[in-house]
């Protein structure tokens, strides 16, 4: 789970450990984790005697894993707004529940979006900015990280072919638990962030789709993402997440 004055979303790597007061060997458990990664299903997916539906049990599982990385994400994302401490315990609880053996696999995924911003001090940022200078938003006196929302929109666009509908951003989105004109406590308002905030930034486009009736809009990069990043840093940053090239992503309009 998100830009940028990294001293309101920083902290240590100290810091970051000590909050997470484990009730067992983090560290021992993640070493373990790259294999147990590729090799484990979940508990629902119960592995097939034939080579087809192994494939299709690997593919659910990695989709399941990705799905599991972004909530704990958001979680730790809601927890370090709140300055609370992390508790294994509660992360295994109130994220993992019923796939608690896979702790390590989607804490170590969810550590790949920790993104090193001072060698000297140890400091890391929790959502990666790929360049962007996205300024933080104020909400309640807190500092609330936007970045990764934005990077997950300038995704859709990127792998839809430079130009995804509006309702197919909406319909991904909603997988995470954001919907147009509903607040988020993250995110605020989505669609005014999207539509409003981020097209005055410069961040992206938003307009109609040509001859559309009755009206369909689109968005796209704007100009300011294409000056603070570029495609291959999107594309390569999916494919480190996802762990593959990603294929199931919108189509853009027609």
């Amino acid at each position: 789970m998100p830009v940028v004055p990294t001293n309101e979303l920083c902290t240590s790597e100290e810091d970051l450990q000590g909050q997470i007061q484990a009730q067992g060997p983090v560290e021992a458990q993640l070493l373990g984790a790259e294999a147990e990664d590729a090799s484990t299903p979940l508990a629902s997916f119960p592995p097939d005697s034939s080579s087809s539906a192994a494939v299709d049990a690997e593919i659910l599982f990695k989709q399941a894993v990705n799905v599991m990385t972004a909530e704990l994400l958001e979680f730790l994302l809601l927890k370090y707004g709140t300055k609370e401490p992390i508790f294994q315990a509660e992360m295994l609880n109130r994220v993992l529940r019923d796939n608690q053996a896979h702790f390590p696999v989607v804490f170590r995924k969810a550590t790949q979006c920790l993104q090193l911003v001072d060698h000297r001090e140890h400091i890391y940022v929790m959502v990666p900015t790929l360049g962007l200078t996205l300024n933080e938003m104020q909400r309640g006196g807190q500092s609330i990280p936007k970045a990764g929302l934005l990077v997950t929109v300038l995704s859709l666009i990127l792998v839809a072919g430079d130009r995804v509908c509006e309702e197919k951003v909406w319909g991904a989105l909603s997988k995470m638990g954001v919907f147009a004109g509903i607040e988020h406590c993250i995110y605020g308002e989505p669609k005014e962030l999207l539509t409003q905030v981020w097209v005055q930034a410069g961040y992206l486009e938003y307009r109609q789709v040509p001859y559309s009736h009755p009206a369909r809009y689109e968005f796209l990069w704007g100009p300011r993402a294409y000056a603070e990043t570029s495609k291959q840093q999107v594309k390569d940053y999916m494919h480190r997440v996802n762990g593959r090239r990603p294929r199931f992503f919108p189509p853009r309009c027609a």
